[in-house]
């Protein structure tokens, strides 16, 4: 098996079937990868690099690297590194992708790289005559936030500019200066947090009362990523023709009305949520970026909306649209990406120049991941798609080897009977010790 010599193309017929050396061949031949960049893929990070990262270093915890197929984003086609423990994930990013490949892929945009830095000031007296002050001297502040001569100031980012807020706490009224700092292809929050603790003294001495907190905010809604696919109600039937007997149509009023589910719902809308999070976590964590951070804004700013992070509709055609919005607060230099060699080796699969490149792809990753769940919700059962390898898992933790592991893998499924103890079982009866 080869990859297409014209062009780099995702749509690879059969790589799951493939051993795993031979998959990795591939990725090496489509991302132009050399051995020792291959070999980072295998190795995974050295303790003396982690030493480096983290305190009281011991080992490395490892997860299982995997790449979706598929892909086509802006008339792109994408490999996609995925470090994720669950099983069916990358699969249902991959079959999501294929399903909407022939209606164009994923179109996507993301916002300038622009990050939310917030100064908090207690004892302010007038909370106007403040925010006239500020804006009044508007150049002192930027000038004395980009003075020191950095790498970031000299690529074009820095504070661009900032606003006032005040907002009303249980122990009295703050004033919070949200500073809108242009964070290039970083993550952001070291560059962010300098300029908050730079630039504090020149907003006290300008409004008067004491500054508290000067931190960054990951709620990044200056930031935000947006992707949309089509699916058509032909490729909906097509991909269940033989698992069940369902109409494009039905599944597209499913979907539809899954999504009002969750729209109502915040028990329904956080599992919704996660099954974004399912695929927008596991690029970030293959890249080497902070996908913690990128949880806790795309949760609340889900909160803030009042709605889940994607939304569903019918075309005039009778297909189902899908879209996603959410902050995603990217980056491809520093921090981790920079001492991790297996993210670095991610990136260059991903083949990205930006960070807003690589958040528009995982925001592509995260529809794709929400619209799998809930077309295999709304139809044959969420259960079906993990059944087969959460029974490999079982039949491995019960002590199957080899050939053992697939024959009791299937039993199990037969007999809708997964479980450590059966999977015993049928160990002993191919031994023929039952």
């Amino acid at each position: 098996m080869k990859l297409p010599s014209k062009e780099r193309r995702s749509d690879i017929s059969g790589f799951h079937k493939l051993e795993p050396a031979e998959r990795l061949e591939m990725v090496k031949a489509f991302a132009g990868l050399s051995d020792v960049e291959t070999a980072t893929l295998l190795n995974g990070l050295s303790v003396t690099a982690a030493d480096h990262m983290i305190e009281n270093v011991i080992g490395i915890a490892s997860l299982p690297l995997g790449i979706a197929t598929n892909f086509r984003i802006n008339g792109r086609d994408y490999l996609i590194p995925m470090a994720v423990e669950e099983s069916s994930v990358v699969a249902a990013a991959s079959h999501a992708a294929k399903l909407c490949r022939a209606s164009g892929g994923f179109t996507t945009d993301a916002d300038k790289p622009i990050m939310i830095g917030q100064i908090q000031l207690t004892g302010v007296e007038d909370f106007a005559l403040a925010k006239t002050r500020l804006e009044t001297n508007r150049d002192e502040i930027v000038g004395a936030a980009n003075a020191q001569d950095s790498t970031l100031i000299k690529l074009g980012g820095g504070l661009k500019d900032f606003e006032v807020r005040r907002i009303d706490s249980d122990i009295g009224p703050m004033l919070i200066v949200h500073l809108l700092v242009d964070v290039r292809d970083a993550m952001g929050a070291n560059a962010v947090n300098t300029i908050a603790e730079r630039v504090a003294p020149t907003i006290e001495r300008i409004v008067g009362g004491k500054v508290g907190m000067r931190i960054i905010s990951n709620l990044a809604t200056a930031r935000l990523a947006r992707a949309s696919a089509v699916w058509s109600k032909s490729a909906l039937a097509e991909s269940l023709k033989g698992v069940m007997d369902i109409s494009g149509e039905d599944v597209v009023d499913g979907i539809v009305a899954a999504w009002y589910f969750a729209k109502a719902d915040p028990y329904r809308c956080a599992t919704h949520n996660k099954g974004v999070m399912n695929g927008v976590d596991s690029v970030m964590i293959a890249c080497g970026n902070d996908w913690r951070a990128v949880e806790a804004g795309a949760h609340t700013f889900s909160r803030v909306l009042g709605r889940p992070l994607t939304w569903y509709e019918r075309t005039s055609e009778g297909d189902l649209r899908g879209h996603i919005e959410l902050p995603l607060a990217a980056g491809i230099v520093g921090g981790a990406t920079k001492i991790n060699p297996g993210a670095r080796t991610c990136l260059k699969i991903l083949g990205v120049k930006s960070a807003q490149e690589l958040a528009q792809i995982a925001a592509a990753v995260g529809l794709a991941n929400n619209f799998a769940a809930l077309r295999a919700l709304t139809t044959e059962g969420i259960q079906r798609g993990h059944m087969k390898l959460h029974a490999t898992n079982i039949a491995v933790e019960a002590g199957a080897h080899g050939s053992e592991i697939e024959t009791a893998a299937q039993r199990m499924i037969e007999e809708r009977n997964v479980c450590v103890a059966r999977a015993k079982e049928i160990i002993l009866e191919i031994r023929g010790l039952k």
